[in-house]
């Protein structure tokens, strides 16, 4: 059986990848799709994604490519998204509802059931079927609520106690929308995404075209 460090982080990105240039073809009446053509919607080479796809098995036939079907359920059950996941929100402030109201999570089995906040005046707003909790209630709220995933959104001075209070309560996965770098135990997943960066590699890409 495979452990997952034995996967570049990389491969795993890149299988999200594939899966939405496949359930693109699959949208467009496509039965099967070569390496090649994979490898265009997903902006890499056909050796890559054959190597990618070798990690977790051996999928289609040479000469014929890979049934579209049949590919989106493999990848879909390497990538874990025949599950519902638990997920709860810390942070209710412009990011934090931006992300609640991002469809696509509910779509692909990430269902967010709490959303905490320390602002008292946002304590109490209803979000869609929820309401704001208190940050006060947060370990309690995602032991009972046995959360799986907790997304920050919160300023970068409070995101490391955050960190440390969730994995505290038992969460080990954590999607880090704050502008710091954060530490926890190797036994919790912690990614980050950072907008900041993400604007100045495109900047620097800019000024260096």
């Amino acid at each position: 059986m495979l452990r997952p460090k034995s996967i570049p982080e990389s491969t795993v990105r890149r299988m999200s990848l594939y899966l939405r240039s496949l359930q693109e073809a699959q949208d467009a009446g496509m039965a099967s799709i070569s390496s090649d053509e994979l490898a265009e919607r997903g902006g890499t080479t056909s050796a890559q994604v054959r190597k990618d796809l070798s990690f977790f098995g051996s999928f289609g036939k040479r000469g014929f490519g890979y049934p579209v079907r049949e590919l989106i359920g493999a990848i879909r059950d390497i990538l874990g998204l025949d599950h519902t996941w638990r997920v709860a929100l810390v942070g209710a402030g412009r990011i934090g509802s931006a992300l609640f109201g991002y469809e696509d999570f509910q779509r692909r089995g990430f269902h967010i059931r709490a959303v905490f906040d320390s602002d008292p005046a946002k304590v109490g707003q209803a979000w869609g079927g929820l309401t704001v909790r208190s940050d006060a209630e947060m370990e309690t709220a995602l032991r009972e609520g046995e959360i799986e995933i907790v997304i920050i959104a919160v300023p970068a001075e409070a995101a490391q106690r955050v960190v440390d209070r969730v994995v505290r309560a038992g969460v080990r996965a954590v999607l880090n929308f704050a502008p710091a770098r954060l530490r926890a135990p190797e036994s919790v997943a912690l990614r980050t995404v950072d907008m900041s960066t993400e604007m100045e590699s495109l900047a620097f890409a800019l000024n260096n075209s």
